[in-house]
């Protein structure tokens, strides 16, 4: 398909700086088939029904935005998968300062060398020492914010909280999966309180989820790949909630992501681990899921692409023309969207 087919114009001010607080008072557009409504994330109990399963992404954001110095030259290095115990793929600033070999200085006796350049200018990085990776980025990294919030404000002491979900458990991810970001604990007890269930499952979200598709045509765009594991009990879970008659609504596109990596051919979850790079686009099907849970994505985005998929691409443009047209916040730390095909 052709990619200008996913273009739009969103103002500049229609971009959340910050979070909704509290998380739970953001709005949320229920669009439920061809039909739209204005709600609130609070509202969600009563936009679901018993027996009804959210499925989350627990992974944790690491603090993968990290700043250097090879010899007299500033390095910047974005983390955006693991590749070992010690090794991690990162995008670079000022890559073409860089080459294999060289030795990257992070500061506080945080030091990697670099190898393995990419097509895309990234590199690998292995860092020195036998301290766990985790410690020494605490020590020398920050908060990877996405780009449209990094390059109109400084990353602060609370995006550490703000941009972490309520289930961040695994470490490993450098970019949240943000759909999430809008539940609370009381949010969790009115959905338990209903009759809806949750279960959650990994996927480690990559820098690469924020690149843009350069190509023309979504047959020319090469997805990146993200590490992910849905464990036997979680798809267990999932298959007898729609056995049951309940709906599998995905929170994020990575949890929609995975299950569809995981379904078979009949629509039935396995059990899950690996690198997935599926990439959904109109026309491939959707079997796993029966809703979405997401906030509002970038023009041109493998993301758009996939809601298009669940919902169809002009039910998506009404959707969107809608949410710029009544002031929904766009992007990572923007309202919600309930999507019911």
């Amino acid at each position: 398909m052709n990619v200008d087919l996913f273009d739009f114009d969103l103002p500049p001010e229609r971009i959340a700086l910050r979070p909704a607080s509290p998380r739970d008072a953001a709005r949320m557009l229920v669009v439920d088939g061809a039909t739209m409504r204005n709600r609130a994330v609070s509202d969600l109990p009563s936009e679901l029904r018993a027996g009804d399963l959210l499925v989350f992404n627990d992974t944790r954001v690491i603090p993968a935005q990290l700043e250097g110095k090879r010899g007299g030259a500033k390095i910047g290095a974005t983390l955006h998968k693991r590749e070992g115990p010690r090794r991690w793929r990162a995008f670079i600033r000022n890559a073409k300062r860089l080459r294999d070999g060289d030795t990257i200085d992070f500061g506080g006796g945080v030091g990697a060398t670099a190898s393995d350049r990419g097509e895309d200018g990234s590199f690998a990085l292995d860092f020195a020492g036998d301290e766990p990776v985790e410690l020494l980025l605490e020590r020398c990294g920050r908060m990877p914010l996405p780009p449209y919030i990094a390059s109109r404000r400084a990353t602060d002491a609370r995006d550490t909280d703000d941009y972490q979900t309520m289930f961040a458990d695994e470490p490993g991810a450098v970019a949240a999966p943000t759909a999430a970001l809008h539940f609370t604990p009381n949010l969790m007890a009115a959905l338990g309180q209903a009759g809806i269930g949750h279960v959650t499952l990994t996927l480690h979200v990559g820098a690469g989820t924020f690149l843009p598709v350069k190509a023309d045509d979504t047959d020319d765009h090469r997805m990146h790949a993200e590490w992910g594991r849905i464990d036997a009990p979680a798809a267990d879970r999932i298959n007898a909630a729609r056995a049951a008659g309940g709906r599998v609504i995905a929170v994020g596109t990575t949890s929609l992501r995975l299950i569809e990596s995981a379904c078979d051919p009949a629509g039935r979850v396995q059990p899950f681990e690996g690198d997935t790079a599926i990439f959904i686009t109109p026309g491939v099907a959707i079997r796993g899921v029966d809703g979405l849970m997401t906030n509002f994505h970038l023009p041109r985005s493998t993301l758009f692409m996939l809601v298009s998929a669940l919902m169809g691409l002009e039910v998506m443009q009404a959707a969107y023309a809608h949410a710029i047209e009544t002031g929904y916040r766009f992007y990572s730390y923007g309202d919600s969207s309930l999507l019911l095909p």
